[in-house]
């Protein structure tokens, strides 16, 4: 799929057909039969708003000769007249208004449904997908669609598509009450407005590429400082984060007063066409008063037709650019919605039946690119309800194993099965509720701790989610906060310290219920008193469950049933922690490095038989 930055230059027409064909279905919803009948009743609005305001000129023109006609009539006549040329007008104006209140719904329900729509394709798009895109750029381009679909079905549909119709229409009416020159100035006049229009506007899109370009940089520049705010403070570069700021809007501001000065000679440009086909056509009209072929009334009607084609020429001008602009952001939102998943259910997918939970890795291989394997020929058992470590240094593949767990990936070779069953046969949904996960870096909702828990299961009832909190330790401490609950935990979770961060991690894993737990690195971002007070919590929830833990710290691991020892992609030893010890290879000198550095720290790691207990 290609990058969601906004380009203009890649407008296809082709590729925008389809686009508004993909948008249709949106538009008249077969589940919704009071929406079809509101876009029925729109149309008809709109036809009838078109019909009166074509007619309007006719009116005036009437009422305009009437005064010329014998003093006797000049009451009755003109009077009528100016009432119904009044009459056409409102009727026009309240017609389109009508119009819009109509279609509103239509509308907002369709732009709901595509923005809901991609935004649940984002969640479904891989792992790999979101790690190699920018979060702020992705949700620019969701809200440059929604804006896309807005502007193209109100200023399209009912004002671009109906302008047309109606030049159309008075050309029509000019040729038939007079000749033919009256309609040729007038489509020459609007062809070289269109054409100057187009010509100019293909030259701004590259200004306004550059525009968009620099737009999307100022804005990932600010959520990625934001999002990294503590690194920001650590380091003391709030002034070179200002100057990286500065010069993204600093290029945007240079694009955008080009593209601001290139608009003012479209737009100027545009009224000399304009001016010079109404002076045409007033001469015209005037050369048909004096030959006696029409009357003033004719000229007045002639003038009028033109100031009413000319007002929305001017607007579908300005708009142009916008107009090619919504369909390219569509057609991007549209990219983002119909992309294909890389991991995806297969056809016919069974939800995971879990009986004990049982982990098997056969022959495992992967790799994030083929020419750099990182995982070769993993072959280990997670018996029901025992616990497995998988350790090693870093960049030895130990998290792969978790992403591949989850299926955020699908291995390139062998299989994992749980409970017998091929993780690639069973629907991810099924999956990933039969695991919980406690991660090295928490991450919190911007919300209370109350919703952050409860996000395990969010239909679970308040006694749930407190026991759960219970389990992990950490009642107490939210019930003595001045909110309790309802405390808020910040951006990313920032109020809270690591170790409150992960026992709410542990609650809300808790409550989700799973047959199987994964802790991957659970402990390594914390000091030593906590990270024995949370290991407590870890190894009471990993009783009378499966669980596979993913660890540095080899204290952590030392109760494991069975140890894995990770090395470039391959398992170099397994077995208990004593027997690792007793063989002297690669554990054993990982053990010696990790104690001997705690000693240095004067923070002594447990003993073994400590901590197993």
């Amino acid at each position: 799929m290609r990058p969601t930055t906004i380009d203009p230059g890649q407008f296809q027409p082709g590729k925008q057909l389809r686009t508004l064909r993909n948008l249709l279905p949106y538009l008249w919803p077969r589940e919704r039969a009071d929406l079809r009948l509101r876009v029925v009743l729109a149309i008809v609005f709109l036809v009838a708003a078109k019909a009166a305001n074509v007619y309007v000129p006719i009116l005036l023109r009437d009422a305009v000769d009437g005064l010329g006609a014998p003093v006797e009539g000049i009451v009755v006549v003109p009077l009528a007249l100016l009432l119904a040329y009044g009459v056409a007008r409102v009727l026009a104006r309240g017609f389109g208004e009508l119009r819009d209140a109509l279609f509103a719904k239509v509308a907002q329900h369709a732009i709901r449904r595509v923005a809901l729509a991609t935004f649940q394709r984002l969640h479904t798009l891989s792992l790999r997908f979101h790690l190699e895109r920018q979060t702020g750029a992705l949700s620019r381009t969701i809200d440059r669609g929604v804006k896309g679909i807005e502007f193209l079905l109100f200023f399209v549909l009912f004002n671009v598509l109906p302008t047309l119709l109606e030049i159309a229409l008075v050309s029509g009416i000019l040729w038939y009450l007079f000749d033919w020159r009256f309609a040729a100035v007038t489509l020459v006049m609007i062809l070289g407005f269109v054409g100057l229009t187009f010509s100019i506007t293909e030259w701004r899109i590259r200004l306004r590429r550059a525009m968009n370009a620099a737009d999307n940089d100022a804005n990932t520049k600010v959520v990625d400082s934001l999002l990294n705010y503590e690194t920001v403070k650590y380091f003391g570069n709030e002034e070179h984060e200002a100057r990286r700021f500065d010069g993204a809007m600093r290029d945007y501001a240079r694009a955008a007063v080009r593209s601001r000065t290139s608009l003012s000679l479209l737009n100027a440009g545009q009224a000399a066409v304009v001016a010079l086909g109404i002076t045409v056509m007033m001469i015209l009209a005037a050369q048909g008063i004096a030959q006696g072929r029409m009357t003033v009334g004719d000229f007045v009607m002639v003038n009028a037709y033109l100031i009413q084609i000319a007002m929305p020429l001017n607007f579908l001008g300005t708009v142009y650019r916008e107009i090619k602009q919504s369909l390219v952001d569509l057609d991007i939102m549209f990219d983002l919605l119909y992309s294909e998943a890389e991991v995806a259910d297969r056809p016919g997918a069974r939800p995971l039946h879990v009986t004990g939970g049982e982990i098997v890795f056969e022959h495992v291989d992967f790799g994030y690119d083929p020419r750099r394997p990182i995982l070769k020929d993993v072959s280990f058992t997670v018996p029901a309800g025992k616990t497995v470590a998988i350790v090693g240094p870093s960049g030895a593949g130990k998290s792969t194993v978790s992403r591949i767990l989850f299926r955020f990936y699908d291995v390139t070779g062998g299989r994992v099965l749980i409970d017998g069953q091929d993780i690639r046969e069973v629907t991810q949904e099924s999956l990933r509720a039969a695991i919980g996960i406690v991660p090295q870096d928490t991450v919190l909702f911007n919300d209370s701790i109350y919703y952050n828990l409860a996000y395990g299961d969010p239909a679970a009832g308040r006694a749930e989610v407190e026991g759960a909190a219970r389990m992990a330790r950490i009642h107490d401490f939210v019930q003595a906060l001045p909110d309790g609950y309802d405390t808020e935990v910040g951006e990313r979770g920032l109020k809270l310290s690591g170790g409150e961060k992960q026992r709410v991690a542990i609650g809300r894993a808790l409550l989700k219920g799973p047959a199987i737990m994964m802790f991957d690195e659970a402990t390594s971002a914390l000091d030593t008193k906590t990270e024995r007070e949370i290991q407590k919590s870890l190894d009471e929830v990993s009783k009378d469950r499966t669980a596979l833990v993913i660890a540095h710290r080899l204290s952590t691991v030392v109760g494991a049933d069975e140890i894995l020892v990770l090395e470039g992609g391959r398992i170099v030893e397994r077995g208990r922690h004593e027997a690792l010890l007793a063989s002297g290879g690669v554990y054993a000198a990982m053990w010696r490095r990790q104690q001997s550095a705690a000693y240095e720290r004067a923070e002594p790691e447990p003993e073994p038989h400590e901590a197993a207990e």
